[in-house]
């Protein structure tokens, strides 16, 4: 437990200051911006890519590790949509219950790997992109999908959706990074080079990113649709990942980095997805600020209970 506190730690501070440096030295939006665009676009991606490229998969149970975290994924998200019912009796309105979706099902891709970079090195990138493989494509459609017809003035055609997958750079990092290993096609020195310099910078910008994006205003009036989004993604998410996991026979650091990867708080990008088309964003900002504080408290737990340390 106590290596799991250590690598969790540096990950967690770095949030931190990026949520002081928000309020204090950079408070112009528009430089947090740019720094999110910097590393969403371009650092981001190339630490994916080089990842991919760099490691050896065929150590890695890339079946176990992505079908554990997909399904894990498809059971959280058919869960929420069976609970529509009972929560719209309960006072939730379509923008709220979009939030509690995205809440529940959406993962915090800078934490994920920061923290299996600490306790893995280049193994546990190499298996927390696995899983980002698995979940991202999906889960950015089920997002837009539900908040399409739950909350969205407009409806968003098939097209659009699929457009909006299609211009994902994190995914286009992963495809590549993949097609490359498999194939093992050379690359220059200068390439390895210049990759892992931008990708050495995408973890702790995207860390002090994500810090400056969390919103505090208003956790005192968090009620029963933030609770609930909360406790899906912090408890019962891991729990079913793992659980698939370890049913498929993943062992070792592989089953903690599923841990790691299915724990994690939901990313700040719902936020402005929230925004653009309609779902509660405020609830949406108290979801995602409760779980990047207790997340600190539910991490090693299951880190620790996946064998990780």
């Amino acid at each position: 437990m106590s290596a799991v506190v250590a690598a969790l730690a540096p990950v967690f501070l770095l949030i931190v200051i990026g949520f002081g440096l928000r309020r204090s030295l950079i408070r112009l939006e528009a430089q947090w911006h740019g720094l999110e665009r910097l590393t969403y676009y371009v650092l981001f991606p190339a630490l994916l890519l080089q990842s991919l490229v760099k490691a050896d998969l065929s150590a890695v149970p890339v079946a176990g590790i992505g079908g554990a975290l997909f399904l894990a994924m498809l059971a959280m998200s058919a869960l929420c949509l069976a609970l529509r019912p009972l929560l719209a009796r309960a006072g939730v309105d379509g923008p709220a219950f979009t939030s509690i979706f995205q809440g529940a099902t959406r993962w915090q891709t800078y934490v994920a790997l920061g923290v299996s970079r600490s306790l893995y090195g280049s193994t546990g990138l190499a298996v927390a992109s696995v899983g980002m493989v698995a979940i991202i494509p999906m889960v950015n459609v089920f997002s837009v999908a539900v908040l399409a017809h739950y909350a969205s003035p407009t409806r968003r055609s098939a097209a659009d959706i699929v457009a909006t997958i299609i211009r994902n750079p994190l995914i286009w990092a992963c495809v590549v990074g993949l097609t490359l290993n498999v194939t093992h096609v050379p690359l220059p020195k200068l390439w390895h080079d210049v990759a892992d310099a931008l990708g050495q910078a995408s973890l702790p910008i995207g860390l002090l990113v994500t810090g400056a994006g969390l919103h505090f205003e208003g956790l005192r009036q968090a009620g029963f649709a933030a609770a609930l989004g909360v406790a899906l993604k912090l408890v019962l998410m891991p729990v079913l990942a793992v659980g698939l996991a370890a049913w498929f026979g993943v062992t070792g650091p592989s089953l903690a980095v599923v841990a790691i990867c299915a724990a994690v708080p939901t990313s700040p990008s719902a936020y402005v997805l929230a925004k653009q088309m309609g779902g509660d964003a405020p609830l949406l900002a108290q979801i995602i600020s409760l779980q990047t504080v207790l997340a600190a408290l539910t991490m090693p737990l299951f880190i620790a209970l996946a064998g990780g340390g």
